[in-house]
């Protein structure tokens, strides 16, 4: 009997549905079991819903121009699920694609291409041992590691939040922290369980068990009476900003080292993962995770100065606003910055252009910058127009780009769009610390304009974590390696 039209598009998403439903167990274990993280280009997949699978899925056909069908991946997570694997990351989209349609495989059965992809972390024991973590803050930054910490919760992890420190303790302090996780105006739900425990002053979320301390100054504290030692503390107040101020956090027992979610001053190193996280050394204790915008445009620059060269340029960032500034009209120390962030847009500055060079030395003097705070409360964009030692296309620079997204050491960095629709909101969540607008790339000889959206908030977390990361000496492969 032929199927009408309308009843093939039915079953194939049925189809679509169960192979997700069958995925999503083999994702699941494959993190907690073996500390492996599953995504489709880029596109994490560890607690997704059956949707968001298929979605991801979807996506590829805007990279590759040919769509990637589940049934196509679903026997490489199969296999993969019953290797003896190391922890890691492993695009199984990029895997399937190259076996089904790249000819990777060399006429090699699927067996054989995996383990050759696979090698690095195939009989290769994990001998790293978990690090304490202590939030020192919980702003928005902080309650976006933590999201992003127990999202990851369980025996394979190795960043263990232990405790938040917060200053005061009312009564009804705790039920209002847990909420400030629990909800979030621009993020959502947290995607889990949490409950307070009055008893022992803390939060559980997801199993993990969170100690709260109260405390006025990191001298107050001495974390290894609550069996935190040799931990990471990561400092989002923003309150000491150079080596000699936040060498205060030493002064509380069992810190190793101290992470600062703030461009930092004096001789901390300002590290954009990406980019020069190779210059974090043992002797490092302290080091500063730049900004937000220093973020979203290092990578995006670096590869655009390997490539074509910048001779200079100017980064104007459009910006949301910030606990900074004020609600309403009311006094502010800066310029501008006093009135009221939800009904004004504020010319400021930003160090960020000045501040690229601390990650990326070659562009040392070519940058300038400003900023324009805009009433939106997350996702922010940063209009690069800069000046090439060679002539490029709209069409050769934005395939560059695309390749670089997809393939290259920035993939986790950088992110691309073709979309002729995208606003800001589609972005909040993006765990990219920048998203290059293609459609509005604009190019004329060696001079060019580019659109990078960054999620202010989010993405910048999750390059936070991979900060956290490599100070706690954990690296991890990403595979199939990029070529």
């Amino acid at each position: 009997m032929t199927l009408s039209h309308e009843e093939q598009y039915q079953k194939s998403w049925q189809e679509r549905q169960e192979f997700a439903e069958n995925m999503l167990p083999l994702i699941g274990r494959l993190y907690r079991n073996k500390g492996v993280e599953v995504v489709v280009y880029g596109k994490p997949l560890v607690n997704a819903t059956t949707i968001e699978l298929i979605k991801a899925h979807k996506m590829v056909e805007r990279y590759e121009g040919q769509k990637l069908r589940l049934r196509e991946s679903f026997p490489i997570l199969e296999a993969i699920s019953q290797l003896e694997l190391a922890p890691g990351r492993i695009d199984i989209g990029k895997l399937a694609y190259g076996y089904q349609y790249k000819n990777s495989s060399n006429g090699a059965s699927l067996q054989d291409y995996l383990k050759r992809e696979l090698a690095d972390l195939l009989d290769n024991p994990d001998k790293v041992q978990p690090t304490d973590v202590v939030l020192y803050g919980f702003g928005r930054i902080g309650r976006l590691l933590a999201r992003l910490m127990l999202e990851r919760s369980g025996p394979s992890s190795k960043l263990r939040l232990r405790a938040i420190v917060v200053r005061g303790g009312k009564e009804g302090d705790l039920e209002k922290r847990a909420s400030l996780l629990r909800r979030d105006s621009i993020h959502g739900l947290f995607n889990g369980s949490i409950t307070v425990d009055h008893e022992n002053q803390g939060i559980k979320a997801n199993g993990t068990f969170i100690k709260i301390i109260y405390a006025n100054s990191p001298s107050d504290v001495d974390y290894t009476q609550y069996g935190i030692n040799n931990a990471l503390v990561v400092d989002n107040t923003g309150v000491w900003k150079d080596d000699k101020a936040l060498a205060i956090h030493f002064e509380s027992k069992g810190t190793a080292r101290v992470l600062l979610t703030a461009p930092a001053k004096g001789e901390v190193p300002n590290v954009v993962y990406g980019v020069n996280q190779d210059m974090i050394l043992p002797e490092h204790k302290i080091v500063s995770a730049a900004s937000c915008t220093t973020n979203a445009i290092t990578p995006v620059l670096k590869a655009l100065n390997d490539e074509f060269g910048i001779r200079n340029g100017h980064v104007e960032t459009v910006h949301s606003y910030t606990n900074d500034q004020n609600l309403i009209d009311n006094f502010h120390k800066a310029e501008r910055r006093g009135r009221a962030a939800p009904l004004n847009m504020v010319i400021t500055s930003t160090g960020a252009a000045s501040a690229v060079a601390k990650a990326l030395p070659e562009l040392k003097g070519k940058l300038t910058g400003n900023a324009i705070r805009v009433p939106t409360p997350n996702v922010s964009m940063a209009i690069l127009s800069l000046n090439l030692n060679k002539e490029t296309s709209k069409d050769g620079l934005n395939a560059f780009l695309q390749q670089t997204a997809l393939f290259s050491e920035l993939q986790d960095q950088i992110d691309y769009t073709s979309s002729t629709e995208i606003v800001s909101s589609d972005l909040v969540g993006s765990r990219y610390a920048g998203v290059v607008d293609s459609q509005a790339t604009i190019v004329d000889g060696d001079r060019c304009v580019l659109y990078v959206w960054y999620d202010n908030e989010f993405g910048y977390s999750v390059q936070v974590i991979r900060v956290m990361y490599e100070m706690a000496g954990i690296k991890y492969p990403t595979l199939p390696q990029s070529r």
